[in-house]
């Protein structure tokens, strides 16, 4: 079995990825596999298919049947390991939320544990009067697995909500070209209900009264602030969202915070239950149970 990871993330001092690589590692083993670890280039990806046996690769799309991606979830210490890089494609996408599952008490404890544990100095949780809507890349482009390019979303929140304002941000990790940003602006000199901003999102996510995007991680963890949200994107949190693609626009906007879920017992199940904590003592048989899953022989 291969490895085929950044350079130096096997060394390296982030608890949640060495913790977890090290427990893969252990999984694969103990079952019978030698374990060598190549660097992550393109080149590598492409001539595993030529190598024997099985590789795992580091949040990239497996080139072959025998390769499986691994992938933080949003924070550490949780991670998925499936056969595809495509969220709304993992087992968890896929699976029915059932909030009678989860014990009430532990659930609120758990999301009022990582609350604090993430977003330490967040201002208190407030209701302010507007939306946010975190950007991601292509803003132009509507994309197999998107509902209206990032452009037309903005422009459908200005159209359905009329009385909120809009804060509309640039991901500080995306490269914009000059179209696309002159898109954005474009539409703010015409709406001046719409202001734009680049992040911001541990300021923005407290007060919104709800999140619009694609399928951001702000929308997830927004849940960590009891706000409700649309995706206009497939995605692997789909669960208690308003979408807009089993929804349509109008039902989206109408419904966004009229439904009240229980963002606890989501985030609960979503990171106990549908994903490997590799910080509990179980992260090893749920490691060996993805990996059966994939179709490796463990």
């Amino acid at each position: 079995m291969t490895f085929y990871l950044d350079d130096g993330l096997r060394e390296s001092a982030e608890a949640g990825e060495h913790n977890f690589i090290a427990k893969v590692s252990s999984v694969l083993r103990n079952a019978g596999f030698d374990v060598v670890y190549r660097a992550n280039s393109q080149a590598a990806r492409l001539s595993s298919a030529l190598r024997p046996g099985y590789a795992m690769f580091h949040m990239d799309q497996p080139t072959h049947p025998r390769a499986l991606t691994m992938r933080r979830v949003y924070h550490y210490p949780f991670w998925q390991i499936e056969t595809t890089t495509e969220r709304w494609n993992w087992a968890v996408a896929k699976t029915p939320f059932d909030p009678e599952t989860v014990e009430p008490k532990e659930a609120r404890r758990f999301h009022g544990f990582w609350r604090r544990r993430l977003f330490p100095d967040a201002p208190p949780v407030s209701l302010e009067g507007f939306v946010y809507v975190p950007l991601q890349g292509r803003l132009t482009e509507c994309r197999s697995f998107q509902a209206a390019s990032p452009v037309e979303m903005v422009e459908a929140v200005l159209r359905h909500d009329t009385s909120r304002l809009v804060i509309a941000t640039f991901h500080p990790g995306e490269t914009y070209g000059d179209a696309e940003r002159q898109a954005i602006y474009s539409l703010a000199e015409r709406h001046p209900r719409l202001s734009v901003k680049t992040g911001s999102m541990e300021r923005l996510l407290p007060g919104c009264d709800y999140v619009v995007t694609q399928n951001s991680s702000a929308a997830f963890n927004g849940i960590l602030f009891e706000k409700p949200f649309i995706l206009f994107g497939k995605s692997d949190f789909h669960h208690i969202g308003a979408n807009v693609q089993a929804l349509g626009q109008s039902e989206a906007f109408r419904t966004v915070t009229e439904h009240v879920p229980d963002f606890a017992a989501y985030l609960w199940w979503f990171w106990q239950e549908m994903s490997i904590n590799a910080g509990r003592d179980e992260a090893e048989a749920k490691i060996a149970a993805a990996f059966a899953r994939g179709g490796w022989p463990i």
